[in-house]
């Protein structure tokens, strides 16, 4: 009894074993795939740097821009193969959402805490520009220090694109700081970039919507300390939007059937995981040094070899 029953596992054993290594041997299919970009700068440069990896193991890649929120649905749907940054705060309910119908899978988490928020470059706490920063309190007292021509005489707060956010920081600017500030949306990435250049040049006070991981991290950025965030204290999740926001998780997501298409691109993709350092770096090669992201990426990808080549290889 015991010999058959050793004879039957190590036969179910081979059965798996054989099984594992031949979905890990398959050759990747010849079709695309296909990575979002959108528009902030480690987003994009990062799409290219996974882009080269991919086409280092042979594979073919597409890049499309795509809608920040909208692209989970393409993924589910399968116009596009993956996404790479996927931010906790902004994001995870469209994830989440795309998800529960069916189609999009998690491939794993960035080694990368994250956190988005609101607040000042630190030449305005070194100039004590409005005293008791970076505690939200103070800014009761400072509004007329940042105000702009387009704020009639109120403290403004640019806030990143409206489509990262839609009326979240509006609610709270309202619900704590009350009628003596305005909140105004940026076009874009650069233009917070822009603000934050021009506002040093001029010496004067600024807050501005940022994150990190970001470039900003090296030369230094305090977020405003807002009354700490819990699960539904925002507007929209039925409470008063008195809280700030949330530290966070950096996801990938996936076509559920890119490990099927693609077995060795989703292996390595579900291994990548960058940390807050390597995502700055990458940013920093834009907004910093004025690299195109294309050659961004070329450069990060020589320079950083002992970093993702391992990624190429797990499971061969």
């Amino acid at each position: 009894m015991y010999t058959i029953k050793r004879t039957v596992g190590a036969i179910v054993a081979g059965i798996m074993l054989a099984f594992s290594a031949g979905t890990i041997s398959a050759a990747d299919s010849s079709a695309p795939i296909v990575i979002p970009t959108h528009n902030w700068s480690s987003q994009v440069v990062m799409a290219y740097v996974i882009g080269g990896i991919f086409e280092s193991m042979g594979n073919n890649v597409e890049y499309v821009s795509a809608d920040t929120q909208k692209v989970y649905e393409a993924i589910r749907i399968g116009d596009v193969t993956i996404s790479h940054e996927v931010w906790q705060s902004t994001f995870g309910k469209s994830f989440y959402a795309a998800m529960a119908k069916g189609g999009v899978i998690d491939a794993g988490t960035h080694h990368a805490p994250t956190l988005e928020e609101v607040g000042v470059p630190q030449w305005v706490i070194d100039k004590n520009l409005c005293p008791g920063l970076p505690d939200y309190k103070a800014l009761k007292k400072c509004a007329k220090v940042f105000a702009t021509p387009d704020s009639g005489g109120k403290g403004r707060i640019l806030e990143g694109p409206q489509s990262w956010h839609g009326a979240e920081y509006v609610d709270r600017a309202e619900a704590l700081l009350g009628n003596d500030w305005v909140v105004k949306f940026a076009g874009s990435a650069d233009a917070l970039w822009a603000e934050l250049a021009s506002a040093k040049k001029e010496g004067r006070g600024t807050i501005v919507f940022n994150w990190t991981p970001n470039f900003t991290d090296a030369e230094g950025f305090v977020f405003i300390k807002w009354p700490p965030y819990y699960l539904g204290c925002r507007k929209q999740d039925g409470g008063d939007s008195k809280c700030g926001s949330p530290i966070g998780w950096l996801k990938k997501a996936a076509n559920y059937k890119f490990p099927k298409t693609h077995p060795k691109a989703y292996m390595a993709f579900s291994q990548m995981s960058f940390n807050a350092g390597q995502i700055g770096s990458m940013a920093a090669l834009v907004d910093i040094d004025k690299m195109t992201h294309k050659d961004a990426a070329k450069k990060w990808l020589a320079d950083n070899e002992d970093a993702w080549k391992p990624y190429t290889t797990v499971g061969m």
